[in-house]
């Protein structure tokens, strides 16, 4: 376990499951342990080492399971379901192509393992990373690492002040496809954007099973007739492409 912040833990875990892990965000099922009554908690995944069959989860210390989550020391073993979900498509990225990943707070890890496979693919990666203040940044090194990286913070101690469409807007950044991981109100905003390119978003949904059966995280479908229809955020995504759910 490593503190990132004060707020932000990095959890390492290892075992076998690591070796079914292949798209960059899909998330992992966490039961915080056998005494707490709670329901799993699902975190996605930031970073994958297939050769040491380990995988990193980035998580935000708020409730009594994360709370919990965070005292896990080195030796414990946790009851985890996973890899779990459809993640960000990577086909048609290739060398020579230009991606713009974009992530707001707790948003951000799952965007920097789909850096990597596309690092991994020859495509060139734009990051733009937005956080509340200078003390809730984390893993701004490690993006830089991979591509160009942009921040923006709440309250300006940090880079851009204001959000992450303010530096779209000084920088005129864009891409070949978007990606984008945050909170609804940042994908809204960026659907007004983007909604004509080529644009995926993972969206972030409290969740019961995990795997479609209880209906607890539907989105609505957008549809031409009268009524909706609803797709599941933990079994259809939660990466969807831009305007498939309603945000």
């Amino acid at each position: 376990m490593e503190e990132l912040t004060s707020t932000i833990y990095a959890m390492t875990l290892k075992g076998s499951l690591v070796q079914e892990m292949k798209e960059p965000g899909q998330f992992v099922h966490i039961k915080v342990d056998e005494q707490t009554p709670l329901l799993r908690r699902p975190i996605s995944i930031a970073n994958i080492e297939k050769e040491r069959s380990e995988f990193t989860v980035i998580f935000r210390k708020e409730g009594v399971g994360t709370s919990e989550l965070s005292k896990k020391r080195v030796g414990e073993s946790l009851d985890i379901l996973g890899p779990l979900g459809n993640g960000f498509p990577l086909t048609g990225m290739h060398e020579g192509k230009t991606a713009l990943l974009i992530g707001g707070g707790v948003g951000i890890p799952p965007l920097y393992e789909l850096s990597k496979q596309l690092n991994n693919r020859g495509v060139n990666v734009i990051h733009v990373l937005g956080f509340q203040s200078k003390e809730h940044m984390f893993f701004i090194y490690e993006f830089t690492k991979l591509g160009p990286t942009f921040v923006s913070t709440a309250d300006g101690s940090k880079g851009t002040k204001g959000f992450v469409t303010d530096i779209l807007d000084q920088e005129q950044l864009n891409g070949d496809r978007i990606y984008s991981c945050g909170p609804t109100p940042m994908l809204k905003a960026l659907e007004d954007r983007f909604k004509d390119q080529d644009f995926y978003v993972s969206l972030e949904e409290r969740m019961a099973c995990g795997i479609g059966a209880c209906f607890a995280c539907v989105r609505k479908v957008k549809k031409q007739e009268c009524g909706h229809d609803y797709k599941k955020i933990c079994s259809d995504g939660p990466v969807f492409h831009i305007g498939e759910v309603i945000l």
